[in-house]
């Protein structure tokens, strides 16, 4: 038995400890992080000794029921954002018809410290693939640079309604799972020999 194949025995037998009914619960826990998601949750199910099957679709709900809580919560604070902005738009329509120094000082400084904040290689490429393949393109390419979550929250503070970005997210967690839980499988079944 080579090294790969113990490790990956001991590791079954750590998992068998834990009882049946609660194994695909902890591989949906484990689809819920980021950077983890349903791929690789999968893929611990799976080296685990958990059903394929029942493996991927644990973490793909996992990493669904996050999304989906993400979605909602960036929906809403995206309201608040854009009624609090038409409140204070409301109230300056209504003035003298001249914008103070300190607002406008205050609104020079918060744009330059904005801008001032270098993006990260990841979201730059997301914003790429948003702009060249929209909302699909975006949503089954963002896994390869950043997180669904946060692709799913970049997403909707954009402005995309919920829906389309829940739709599009649910089709590239299955795909991305099915794809990770395939290969993984192949690889212990036919390589590893476990």
């Amino acid at each position: 038995m080579n090294p790969i194949q113990e490790l990956i025995i001991n590791f079954q037998n750590l998992v068998a400890q834990v009882p049946e009914m609660i194994q695909p619960f902890i591989v949906m826990l484990a689809g819920m992080v980021p950077f983890i998601e349903g791929e690789v949750a999968a893929m611990i199910g799976i080296v685990g000794g958990l059903n394929p099957i029942v493996a991927a679709i644990a973490a793909a709900a996992g990493n669904f029921l996050c999304v989906l809580f993400v979605v909602l919560l960036t929906s809403r604070a995206r309201t608040a954002v854009v009624n609090r902005s038409r409140v204070r738009v409301g109230a300056t329509v209504g003035a003298a018809g001249s914008i103070d120094d300190a607002g406008a000082s205050e609104a020079t400084a918060f744009e330059e410290a904005a801008s001032a904040k270098p993006e990260s290689k990841g979201r730059q490429r997301f914003k790429k693939w948003l702009v060249r393949f929209g909302v699909p393109g975006a949503s089954i390419l963002g896994p390869l640079a950043i997180p669904t979550q946060f692709t799913s929250a970049i997403l909707v503070a954009g402005g995309t309604p919920r829906a389309w970005v829940l739709l599009w997210q649910a089709v590239a967690i299955v795909l991305w799972t099915t794809v990770a839980t395939a290969s993984v499988w192949a690889a212990l079944t036919f390589v590893v020999g476990v």
